[in-house]
């Protein structure tokens, strides 16, 4: 009877371990970062460290979506190139209104993710393959609508949606709180988000009680393919320039993130809340390691680290049954 006790107790302790772990994680990495150097936490270095996170965390929340169904984007870095370049031919001075390049880059993505997307349900084609695929094809349509060169002379109105603010937060910022809150509503209060997560968690249970598996993982990528595209507008307004060579290994990082945050590689399991998590956590691993003036090289090999950990965790939890990173919410 007492060992039963203690294994339940144990347990008990595991499963609040894995609800609120990251977040003290990522509280106490802040903390002492903070204690090595009190200008860590100070505002302006705070906005900064969020302008910086949040590309990667419109990309990390497009791929919740593809995660959550039990699928895979490696397309995203191409992805942003690809709508960049799309967006930056519409933004020169005298041009299009703002709004224009702004909806050619998130249809680009829309575009690519819905290939994808069709790749995988009509022509069965895996989904790394099919992902892989796209993020070669993109990329080399980047490179050939450029010429192989930055497409610069980019619009004011256009460069500022990543220097304006709006009641002092930064556009791009502002960008993410709404992506990320739109998405937690889809995924956790409406039926198509539900629909979401009982296809990653059983496919054939899904079909069988009726529920369009092939038209939900179409919508998964499509999104994902549209956030990629809006992240790629983003980007460009940046380093005002639409560049065909960036976003290289954006999608690892976005995976990385969302992983990180409690959303399993099998699908079912997983929420917006922790894929930010998870994203803030990367950003300030890295922005602290700056801060120490640790060599990129050396920042490779702890986020590396950080990713196998966070696989190995997700990959106990399904050996119980569980999924010891899981954010609160769990499944629908």
């Amino acid at each position: 009877m007492g060992a039963m006790m203690s294994g339940t107790l144990w347990f008990s302790r595991l499963g609040w371990l894995s609800r609120y772990g990251l977040v003290l994680a990522l509280a106490g990495i802040t903390l002492g970062l903070a204690a090595v150097n009190p200008n860590f936490l100070a505002p302006q270095n705070l906005w900064t460290l969020l302008r910086q996170v949040s590309i990667n965390g419109i990309l990390a929340v497009g791929v919740t979506y593809v995660l959550l169904t039990g699928g895979v984007d490696l397309s995203l870095g191409s992805m942003v190139a690809l709508a960049g370049v799309v967006a930056a031919h519409g933004a020169h001075p005298g041009g299009y209104p703002w709004g224009v390049p702004v909806l050619m880059g998130v249809m680009t993505g829309v575009l690519g993710g819905g290939f994808n997307g069709l790749a995988i349900t009509r022509g069965r084609v895996p989904p790394f393959i099919a992902t892989l695929g796209m993020m070669t094809a993109a990329r080399g349509l980047a490179l050939v609508l450029s010429g192989g060169r930055p497409v610069s002379n980019l619009s004011r109105e256009f460069t500022r949606l990543s220097s304006a603010e709006v009641l002092g937060i930064p556009v791009p910022v502002v960008v993410l709180g709404v992506t990320a809150w739109g998405s937690h509503v889809v995924l956790r209060h409406l039926r198509l988000g539900r629909h979401v997560y009982a296809v990653g968690g059983n496919e054939n249970a899904a079909r069988a009680s009726g529920i369009s598996v092939e038209g939900v993982k179409l919508f998964a990528y499509a999104v994902c393919g549209g956030l990629a595209g809006l992240a790629g507008v983003v980007q460009a307004a940046r380093i005002t320039t639409g560049q065909p060579n960036t976003g290289i290994m954006y999608e690892l990082d976005a995976i990385a993130a969302a992983v990180i945050g409690g959303t399993s590689l099998s699908g079912g399991v997983g929420g917006i809340g922790g894929t930010l998590l998870g994203v803030l956590l990367l950003g300030v691993i890295s922005s602290g390691l700056d801060w120490l003036g640790v060599s990129s090289y050396y920042q490779q090999i702890v986020k590396g680290a950080i990713i196998l950990g966070a696989v190995w965790l997700d990959r106990r939890g399904e050996g119980r049954g569980e999924n010891l990173i899981e954010p609160p919410g769990g499944k629908p």
